[in-house]
């Protein structure tokens, strides 16, 4: 049997994507680009509406598309998600964990309610799909697992407790899964995609702390919303050639390029520097549009 780093490409014709987290966004984004290579889709969100959408107009590429309404945050999502793209796929070649959520509010205001919620879709679900769905991956001659990180899982910023330790816990995650499935000579990769600022509405749909202040909240959706700049087409771009070359690692965007190499070489001190970015890119911004009003 073939290991994962002695197949050095990923061929997606043919192949079967359970992809979540497809109805908007990156997973939105990313779902054509894997049907105009001819891998049939099983498209997962909690949104039905938005999940038709997006899989509606990918038939005409010639491919078999399911959809599959779950909420990830589901205990049992694994099972549930396993029987149903088996019966109707048979088989399943790319695992895309793409699915996400957002929470605002410093340590001492989130509720633990809502800190557990985030953690069991962005980091529980993950396991619980890959646990599921390991088996089946493993019967394949290549397969890869694609668990979408974060920026914020490499730099954690203030008031981004909950969201960083989902991030920095799948990026924990993949990598020894990575390192376990080589040692055993698995035919399954895992790739960890770290996006920058891409332009999608998770800080748009973010829970916000019951004590946050409101003014402080809506100061920083604007600063998000000039962060949020990069097209979710060209982040699924960059996605895409990393799952076909069987990348370990995937940054998206040059601020997740940056934030990398700064957290390298200031590893405790970098957020001074972060921070200094970040108010420069405020004064620009701001200047742009003064410039234009």
């Amino acid at each position: 049997m073939p290991t994962s780093s002695s197949v050095s490409g990923m061929a997606l014709r043919g192949g079967v994507a359970v992809l979540t987290g497809a109805a908007s966004g990156i997973g939105a984004a990313l779902a054509p680009l894997l049907a105009e290579r001819g891998c049939d889709l099983a498209l997962v969100d909690v949104d039905a509406e938005r999940l038709r959408a997006t899989a509606e107009p990918l038939r005409a590429c010639g491919v078999n598309v399911s959809v599959h309404e779950l909420d990830l945050a589901r205990a049992d999502g694994g099972r549930i998600l396993l029987d149903a793209v088996m019966s109707t796929h048979g088989r399943a070649s790319v695992l895309i964990n793409n699915a996400g959520v957002a929470l605002g509010g410093s340590f001492d205001q989130v509720l633990e309610s809502d800190f557990d919620w985030l953690m069991s879709i962005n980091f529980g679900a993950v396991v619980r799909l890959t646990r599921a769905f390991l088996p089946v991956l493993a019967r394949e001659k290549a397969a890869q697992i694609v668990n979408l990180s974060s920026i914020y899982g490499i730099i954690a910023p203030p008031g981004q407790t909950a969201y960083c330790a989902s991030k920095f816990a799948v990026r924990g995650f993949s990598e020894s899964l990575r390192h376990e499935l080589t040692m055993a000579g698995s035919p399954v990769g895992v790739t960890i995609v770290h996006p920058g600022g891409v332009r999608t509405r998770i800080a748009l749909n973010a829970r916000v702390a019951p004590g946050a202040n409101a003014q402080e909240v809506a100061i920083k959706r604007e600063l998000a919303n000039r962060m949020l700049t990069l097209p979710p087409e060209q982040a699924a771009q960059r996605i895409l050639r990393g799952i076909e070359q069987r990348e370990p690692r995937v940054l998206v965007g040059q601020d997740a390029v940056r934030a990398a190499w700064v957290q390298r070489i200031f590893p405790v001190t970098y957020w001074r520097y972060v921070e200094r970015g970040l108010a420069r890119m405020a004064q620009n911004s701001d200047r742009a549009a003064q410039g234009t009003s």
